[in-house]
């Protein structure tokens, strides 16, 4: 199970990697376009690059945010139960989350197939939507993956 858990941190980190170059691309643009603004000279698109960006630093950035647990819970209620009960709920919430980011993660695929079908661009750039639809689908799953490690954690006894 280590080797498993290790491609499911591997994976979540790649991802994490790509999100953090796409957040360091959107504030150098953000900053570039700033800059060139008062120069009367702004760069063209930068409303849909930052708007691709972000989703995908969004999308991106999930699984290792999973992973490491550096989202924000609350868990002082379920600290007063045993930690049998305690695992019963980690593993039901894990369940529920498995099941809502498989249904995001196939509708995005869903939605990207449908843009890529329509050939819809944005505005300025002509840039496709889909492949950014695409990508945050496919994180969903990789996040599913990450709720699997996490059950097989709680197992292991090598969660909390």
């Amino acid at each position: 199970m280590k080797g498993f858990l290790g491609k499911i941190e591997g994976l979540s980190r790649f991802l994490n990697i790509i999100a953090g170059i796409s957040l360091t691309f959107l504030m150098l643009l953000t900053v570039m376009d700033v800059i060139l603004r008062s120069l009367r000279s702004p760069v063209v698109g930068t409303y849909e690059l930052v708007a691709f960006s972000g989703a995908i630093v969004i999308g991106f950035a999930v699984p290792f945010t999973s992973w490491v647990r550096a989202h924000i819970y609350v868990d002082f209620f379920i600290l007063k139960f045993s930690k049998k009960v305690r695992n019963v709920f980690n593993i039901t919430t894990r369940c529920l989350v498995i099941m809502l980011f498989f249904l995001i993660g196939w509708n995005l695929i869903k939605y990207g197939m449908d843009l890529q079908k329509s050939g819809e661009v944005s505005l300025t750039l002509q840039m496709p939507f889909y492949p950014v639809a695409y990508g945050v689908g496919v994180c969903c799953f990789i996040q599913c993956l990450v709720m699997i490690g996490d059950i097989v954690k709680i197992f292991g006894g090598e969660y909390e």
